[in-house]
C-alpha cells in the first residue's frame, strides 16, 4: 500500500541524517517536552482529584445525602413525615436528628461543641459513623443507671483527656431563668464510644448521644430538628431535593450535600481548573520546541522545498508535510506522557511511595483518583496545541520560492 507522499516525507523528516535510522535530537527533544508536560498534568489532576474524594467521602461518612428541616427550627410531627418519605423513589433509609450548641468540660477544661441526638438503629442505616468507630458501638449510648451515653471525636477526647467510661458534663447557656439571671442547664454524660473520622471539625467539635437524653437537655419535649435522608446515587441528591420540596411544601425545605458543603467543593473544582491552566503552560512551552524544531527543518530541508514544487508538490502539500511532522510529534509525546502518567499515578496509589504525616494531614499517603474524562481532556489539549504550533513554520515552507534555493545551492 502506498503512502501519500506528505505523509512519507513527514516521517522521514523526523529521522536524523546519519547513516543509522533513528529520531533526530531536536524531535526527540520536542516529544520529550509533551511528554512531561501531559504526565506532570495528569498527575497533579489525578492527587487532586483523590484529595476531593476522600474529602466527600468523609463528609458523607458523618452527613446524610439529604436533609429535611422545618423553617421554624424544630419539627414536632415528624412521625407524619417520616411515613410520607417511605415509599419515596430513590431514598433507602431515613432517620430523626437532634442538632444543638453546647459546652462539654471535664475537670478544668471546656470546649464548644455541636451535640447531635440520633436513633442509633436508624442512624446506622443513613449514615456511615459506624465506619468510624474506633471504640463502642451506637447501641452503647442507652442510658445506664440514669445516666445516658455519649460519643465523641478523638481529637475532642485528647482535648479533654477522658477515655471510654468517664463522665463529662454537658453545658447549654440556654437554661431557666432563676433569681440571679440565666442559669446554664447542666447535664452528665458517660464516655461510651470514640469516633475518628479523618477530618479535624469532626473530630474535635461533634458529639454523638441518643435523640432522647438530647430532647432532654435541650428541653425540646418531642421535637426534632430534621430528618435525614441516605440515597442510592449521591449524584442524584439535587435532583432528589427539588422533587421532595415541592412534595413537602412549606414550612419544611430539603437541603442536599452539595449545598451544604457547596463552598468547599467550589473551592477544590476552582483549585483544579487553576492548576490545570499552569501546567497547560509546560505543554505550551514543549510547543515552542515543536516551533523551533519544525522552523530548523524549514530552514534544512529548502533545497528538498524546492526540488518537491519543482516537481509539482502545491503549497497545500508542502504545508501538509511540516504539519503532519509537529502533528507526529504531538501524537508520540502525547502517547508517551499518558502512558507514563497513568503508570505514575498506579505506582503512588498501589505502592503508597509519597507518605504523609497522618496528625497533620489526616491521610498516610497521597491519594490518587484517576478519571477517564481528565485523561482525554488532557490529551485532546496536548495535541490541540502542538498542532497550533505546526501552522506558522509550515505556512513559512509553504510560501517558500524555489527558484532561489535552486539557484544558489
Amino acid at each position: 500500500m502506498n503512502l501519500p507522499y506528505q505523509l512519507f516525507i513527514a516521517l522521514r523528516y523526523l529521522r536524523t541524517k546519519k547513516k543509522h535510522k533513528g529520531i533526530s535530537v531536536n524531535a526527540l527533544i520536542s516529544i520529550g517536552g509533551v511528554a512531561v508536560g501531559v504526565m506532570a498534568l495528569l498527575v497533579v489532576l489525578s492527587v487532586m482529584s483523590g484529595f476531593h474524594e476522600d474529602l466527600q467521602r468523609k463528609i458523607l461518612g458523618v452527613n446524610a445525602h439529604v436533609v429535611v428541616i422545618d423553617y421554624k427550627g424544630t419539627m414536632s410531627e415528624y412521625e407524619d413525615v417520616l411515613k410520607k418519605l417511605k415509599g419515596e423513589k430513590d431514598i433507602i433509609s431515613s432517620a430523626p436528628f437532634l442538632l444543638g450548641q453546647a459546652m462539654v468540660s471535664s475537670g478544668k477544661k471546656a470546649h464548644g461543641v455541636f451535640l447531635r441526638g440520633i436513633e442509633p438503629g436508624m442512624e446506622i442505616k443513613t449514615t456511615e459513623i459506624l465506619k468510624y468507630m474506633k471504640e463502642g458501638s451506637l447501641e452503647d449510648l442507652a442510658p445506664k443507671d440514669g445516666i445516658p451515653g455519649i460519643i465523641l471525636g478523638k481529637e475532642l477526647a485528647s482535648s479533654l483527656g477522658v477515655f471510654k467510661g468517664d463522665l463529662i458534663n454537658i453545658l447549654s447557656p440556654a437554661g431557666e431563668i432563676g433569681p440571679l439571671g440565666m442559669l446554664p442547664r447542666i447535664k452528665q454524660f458517660r464516655v461510651v464510644g470514640i469516633f475518628e473520622v479523618g477530618m479535624f471539625e469532626y473530630d474535635l467539635n461533634l458529639v454523638l448521644t441518643g435523640i432522647k437524653p438530647a430532647q432532654e437537655f435541650f428541653g425540646m419535649k418531642n421535637d426534632i430538628t430534621g430528618i435525614e435522608l441516605r440515597i442510592d446515587d449521591i449524584y442524584k441528591a439535587p435532583e432528589v431535593r427539588k422533587r421532595l420540596q415541592e412534595k413537602l411544601g412549606f414550612p419544611l425545605y430539603a437541603r442536599d450535600w452539595m449545598q451544604m458543603n457547596k463552598n468547599l467543593f467550589s473551592a477544590l473544582k476552582l483549585e483544579k481548573f487553576a492548576m490545570f491552566i499552569i501546567l497547560v503552560l509546560i505543554i505550551l512551552v514543549a510547543s515552542f520546541n515543536i516551533v523551533s524544531t519544525l522552523i530548523m527543518n524549514v530552514i534544512e530541508k529548502k533545497r528538498e522545498i524546492a526540488i518537491l514544487k519543482a516537481m509539482g508538490a502545491t503549497s497545500n502539500g508542502i504545508m501538509t508535510v511540516f504539519m503532519l511532522q509537529g502533528l507526529f510529534i504531538g501524537l508520540l509525546g502525547t502517547i508517551i506522557g499518558v502512558t507514563g502518567g497513568y503508570l505514575l499515578s498506579y505506582i503512588l496509589n498501589t505502592y503508597q511511595i509519597i507518605k504523609l504525616p497522618a496528625d497533620v494531614y489526616y491521610l498516610s499517603h497521597l491519594p490518587v483518583k484517576m478519571k477517564f474524562f481528565d485523561f482525554i481532556v488532557v490529551s485532546l489539549s496536548a495535541i490541540i496545541i502542538s498542532f497550533l504550533a505546526t501552522i506558522y513554520p509550515a505556512w513559512q515552507a509553504a510560501k517558500l520560492d524555489p527558484v532561489e534555493p535552486l539557484r544558489y545551492e
